[in-house]
């Protein structure tokens, strides 16, 4: 959660991420060869995915909670044609009424890979990242996964600051879901930076299918979840390990701004072992508390 959010402010009830449908890059790697990567369209699938996508996320955002009848949705979009023609097609789904608002947003775009990519050598270049790492290999005149960590953590400030402010939120009778139209590595490095997961986690994580979407829930105590609206085995196949689907489910139900001081990697993935206590310092406080000499 944000440190300085402000205690009075309304907050969504749903925080949704969505890969883009099916591209033309997607089915044919030499696309990116002659079509710069914004300008890579969806392919009849993808518009048709996209369609179906819309959907579901209508249902899942229909469900509303017995004491907030009601439901709108605000939308955040990449500006590369490829989203921009998902959330299209999703807006099908959606009587105007529903919609808030929608914010083209260059943070949320996809890696950037270079310019126009030569395809034999992108080959090379992709398995020369397996061995460097996924996270901190940048591509030629293009971003590493860190690079996009960095924008995409601007981005969070900047939605914080409008949930802060109440500025999405026209009716507090209205349950407010934020829909956000992206890719599928921008996506996994947004939850990477909201639930604080190491770059070793991130590392495992498995990318989105062409229009799936991940679905951060607000829990009773005010913190969001992917284990509200999604199964144990669903995030076991997305790739979080058996701590993070724990430090999950503990978000469900916890304080907001309560420290999960049971999950494993806050503290034994930096150390090799702590001690329960210190003794000395302990003794010491004691020689203080009752003005003893050392």
């Amino acid at each position: 959660m944000s440190p300085h959010l402000n205690t009075k402010a309304i907050l969504p009830k749903r925080i949704i991420l969505m890969r883009h449908g099916e591209s033309q890059g997607n089915l044919d790697g030499t696309a990116y060869t002659t079509t710069p990567d914004y300008q890579i369209p969806l392919t009849q699938r993808g518009l048709a995915q996209a369609r179906l996508a819309g959907a579901r996320l209508r249902d899942v955002v229909s469900e509303t909670s017995p004491d907030c009848p009601d439901w709108r949705v605000y939308f955040y979009v990449s500006p590369y044609e490829r989203t921009r023609s998902t959330l299209r097609e999703v807006g099908r789904s959606f009587d105007k009424k529903r919609i808030i608002g929608v914010r083209e947003e260059c943070r949320i775009r996809e890696q950037d890979f270079g310019n126009f990519q030569v395809e034999e050598r992108m080959k090379v270049i992709k398995q020369t990242r397996e061995r460097f790492g996924r996270f901190f290999y940048r591509f030629p005149e293009g971003e590493s996964a860190a690079d996009v960590f960095d924008r995409v953590s601007g981005f969070l400030e900047s939605l914080w600051r409008d949930i802060d402010n109440n500025r999405l939120h026209l009716d507090p009778s209205h349950d407010l879901n934020l829909i956000i139209v992206s890719h599928g590595l921008t996506s996994r490095v947004f939850f990477m930076k909201w639930f604080k997961w190491t770059v070793e986690q991130f590392e495992q994580l498995n990318n989105f299918g062409n229009c799936d979407f991940r679905v951060m829930q607000l829990g009773s105590g005010g913190e969001y979840s992917l284990a509200i609206h999604h199964t144990e085995e669903e995030l076991r196949e997305w790739g979080l390990s058996a701590d993070m689907i724990a430090d999950q489910k503990w978000r469900a139900t916890a304080s907001r701004g309560d420290w999960n001081e049971k999950c494993p990697w806050y503290l034994d993935a930096f150390f090799d072992s702590l001690a329960d206590s210190d003794d000395s310092a302990d003794d010491e406080k004691f020689d203080e508390t009752n003005h003893k000499p050392n």
